[in-house]
């Protein structure tokens, strides 16, 4: 076993790519006036976010590599560097991801980390840029532990990861429809994940993939764009700001504020950390499930519709 192997950083190289499209889809959605919507404030924050967790990446990236190179000192397995290793690690981390980013929706400590990348009420490539910069304090590199202990290096497994966040950058557009049935079928696309960007009741919390939607058909989160309903990005409740740091850090405040209530129990302060996002004691928040009952309250012949089927 090899403690000096290393790769690429994928997403680096990438850069070049990114701001081309960028300007590509930029020009095109002018020149055509369809495609979604640039809005100046809205894509520098955007483009602010991606810088900042680049930074967080260079300053705080020792924790989680320290954490992996202790995993793969501990394993007595090692799976190479093939090509097949690489595929069989991509397939697994992006597993991976679809339950770390299950878990970003559905527990706010982890969603006070995610949330950024939702705040933007537009849907562009610079909205794929606007990215965590507390990554780390979630503790969700424990997941990718799996996949180091069945014996993939840690650099194959972050360079598998880089692949990944590679891929999730063109489906964040508007300027792309439907793609072939085939490829909607078994790929995260442009229309799957504009449904995930949703705050409409009917698209919250689904479509949680990273590269293969076949992950949200096999656990029952997956809601196909519905021609009759048009996504409406941004949050339940917007911020209504284009300051960075708020974005980044807004949720972790608003929790500090929630468990440092007078008169809570130690169940209701752990309830705030770690319950889904909109929980609240006294009911004066919604979580997703109860935004969802109250449109069906409201619009019974939804029951049993794409997003509204549990």
């Amino acid at each position: 076993m090899t403690d000096t192997l290393s790769f690429p950083d994928p997403t680096q190289l990438a850069v070049p790519f990114f701001i081309a499209a960028i300007l590509i889809e930029f020009l095109w959605i002018a020149m055509k006036k369809r495609g979604g919507r640039y809005e100046t404030r809205d894509a520098v924050t955007s483009l602010l976010m991606g810088a900042g967790s680049v930074a967080e990446g260079i300053i705080l990236g020792f924790i989680a590599w320290g954490f992996f190179m202790f995993l793969w000192r501990l394993t007595p397995l090692d799976l190479g560097t093939s090509v097949w290793a690489l595929i069989a690690c991509f397939v697994l981390d992006d597993l991976r991801y679809y339950w770390v980013h299950r878990f970003g929706h559905r527990i706010r400590w982890v969603w006070a980390s995610h949330v950024n990348h939702h705040s933007s009420q537009h849907y562009n490539l610079t909205t794929a840029l606007r990215q965590t910069w507390t990554g780390t304090f979630t503790f969700m590199m424990v997941v990718k532990a799996p996949l180091v202990l069945l014996g993939f290096h840690p650099a194959l497994v972050l360079f598998a990861g880089g692949l990944n966040l590679i891929y999730q950058f063109w489906i964040h557009t508007e300027a792309i429809g439907k793609m072939p049935r085939w490829f909607e079928a078994v790929m995260n696309t442009p229309s799957h994940h504009r449904v995930h960007h949703g705050r409409n009741p009917r698209y919250l919390d689904c479509n949680y993939a990273g590269v293969f939607i076949i992950w949200d058909k096999m656990f029952g989160t997956f809601v196909p764009e519905q021609e009759d309903e048009k996504v409406d990005y941004g949050l339940v409740h917007n911020l209504g700001t284009f300051n960075p740091l708020r974005v980044a850090f807004h949720e972790w405040l608003g929790i500090l504020r929630d468990i440092t209530q007078p008169g809570l129990t130690l169940r209701q302060r752990l309830a705030y950390a770690f319950a889904p996002p909109g929980y609240s004691h006294d009911g004066s928040r919604d979580t997703s499930e109860q935004i969802k009952a109250k449109h069906l309250a409201r619009h019974p012949q939804d029951r049993g519709t794409p997003g509204f089927r549990t």
